[in-house]
């Protein structure tokens, strides 16, 4: 074999290897440029800037609870089509994108889980799921987990996200406001701890009901918590105008005017929730001994 070919057999063919997509993601705070993997790591906070990036509700569990200790509650309960509601398109049609958006079949996960080892219940919207709307289907999943928490004498935490009440099921979702405040009464009769958790965005129905009734509403930075959105009141007021709104419905604005008790970072959140739920569910007695 003379040289040419020796070399010729040692050269290998290069293969173009594809760049996976969304490995990096811009704040859209700050705008820098942010690796998805350390995003994922730090719960969703941007490293520069502590934007918080809305994560999903089942990342938000794991944020929040001991490792392997969820275990849901309501999954059978799915939403449904009651009124043939139809407007862009079906509504049936709409659920099943949004089912394989998210591999959900509603928009609040809910169940029973441990925090630093203290059982729990907790519901968390989905904002993924039409807007982490409130339908029938949602409000019965928080209606079970909090019948599991009258019944097991545990604390619940509500983590709030969400448009409002989901107007293709009108009235019915409506209804879900009144039924889930009527349970949180019979739960707050019971004597047990209610912390509720309101996340970028809180508004409307869910805002205006449940998510504002806590023994402790806590939010999270800069997180928007009103009653109506900029979408809605965009065409009646000034650029001027929609910017004072926004401020006023940001987190630190609704702490300053008292509607909210605390503002907690999400990476400092398990810590907190720990805290309040071991000072909170002691008996009187047990907290002055």
């Amino acid at each position: 074999m003379n040289w040419f070919n020796k070399l010729k057999s040692g050269i290998q063919t290069l293969v173009r290897k594809r760049m996976p997509e969304n490995i990096w993601i811009k704040c859209e705070r700050c705008e820098q440029i942010v690796y998805r993997k350390k995003l994922e790591q730090n719960t969703g906070i941007c490293p520069h800037c502590k934007h918080h990036f809305r994560i999903s509700s089942a990342e938000y569990i794991a944020a929040v609870l001991d490792k392997n200790s969820f275990e849901e509650i309501g999954q059978e309960v799915k939403s449904t089509d009651p009124l043939t509601f139809v407007d862009l398109q079906p509504y049936p049609d709409r659920l099943k994108e949004y089912r394989k958006r998210t591999n959900m079949d509603a928009a609040v996960l809910a169940g029973v889980g441990e925090i630093n080892g203290a059982p729990v219940g907790i519901a968390v919207h989905e904002f993924g799921f039409m807007g982490g709307s409130l339908g029938s289907a949602e409000g019965e999943r928080i209606c079970r987990v909090i019948d599991r928490c009258m019944r097991d004498q545990l604390p619940l935490i509500i983590v709030c996200r969400s448009g409002g009440a989901r107007m293709q099921e009108s009235i019915f979702s409506l209804m879900q406001m009144a039924k889930v405040n009527a349970k949180l009464s019979q739960f707050s009769d019971a004597g047990l701890l209610f912390i509720s958790v309101l996340i970028d965005p809180t508004t409307a129905g869910v805002n205006a009901s449940y998510a504002s009734i806590g023994d402790i509403n806590i939010a999270e930075p800069n997180a928007l918590i009103g009653f109506t959105g900029s979408r809605i009141t965009g065409s009646s007021v000034s650029a001027s105008e929609m910017e004072a709104l926004r401020q006023a419905q940001r987190a630190e604005q609704v702490l300053e005017h008292g509607f909210v008790d605390m503002i907690i970072s999400r990476d400092k959140m398990r810590a907190t929730l720990s805290q309040l739920i071991e000072m909170l569910s002691k008996e009187p007695s047990e907290v002055t001994s």
